[in-house]
């Protein structure tokens, strides 16, 4: 307990720091959408990304790098462990697209960025329609690359299912692991159950010598 109230208590400037960072960020987005600097908004996106783990002193261990090959488009399904899970994915791969709720869009000015992204809304995403989601991604993921956290919001231990924490442990790791693909023809047998148990297994597979600490 002693140790976790340090942390809180250290997490504070640090997220001033950040935010205030973000917050410049966010306003060039703004005024690239405006302009419709798609390319820049992507270099931009990329470089924020890259430089907010060095400002908290830390490093992301990337595990499984080679899974990913040069010029291929994939569908990644990530374990929202970490407040700092979307940042740590947009550095290793900024020019993703990202899958998420419609209701992001209602947000005006966040609308016009998240567009410029190539952002893929969804109104109702569940276990019900988890065949027509992948079909929608699959799609999409012709063009380029599409990310989407299964359960989405974060966790606590690593684990699938929602807890929250808002603040950053500073003695811990930030580790992320690349599986190897999986086979879409054989996805497209099964049923949305299946798809999901699947996905789910191989997330949780390596869950994880790697501790998140942005949780």
């Amino acid at each position: 307990m002693p140790n976790r109230r340090i942390h809180i208590i250290l997490s504070a400037p640090v997220f001033l720091l950040l935010y205030s960072y973000t917050a410049v960020v966010v306003l060039l987005f703004l005024i690239m959408a405006y302009l419709r600097l798609k390319s820049g908004i992507v270099l931009l996106s990329g470089l924020w990304a890259k430089s907010i783990f060095p400002l908290m002193g830390k490093k992301v261990r990337i595990e499984g790098k080679d899974n990913i090959k040069k010029g291929e488009r994939y569908i990644l399904l990530a374990n929202h462990a970490s407040m700092f899970d979307i940042i740590a994915i947009m550095a290793v791969y900024p020019n993703v697209s990202w899958f998420g709720h419609e209701r992001l869009l209602r947000i005006p000015l966040f609308k016009q960025i998240l567009l410029m992204t190539d952002y893929i809304p969804m109104r109702i995403s569940n276990i019900k329609n988890t065949r027509t989601m992948l079909e929608s991604l699959e799609e999409k993921a012709k063009k380029r690359t599409v990310a989407i956290f299964p359960e989405g919001t974060r966790t606590l231990d690593g684990k699938l299912k929602p807890k929250n924490r808002f603040s950053i442990h500073f003695g811990s790791r930030l580790g992320l692991i690349i599986h190897p693909p999986l086979e879409g023809e054989k996805l497209a047998r099964q049923s949305d159950q299946e798809i999901m148990d699947r996905v789910m297994e191989v997330i949780e597979s390596e869950n994880t010598d790697l501790d998140t600490y942005g949780k």
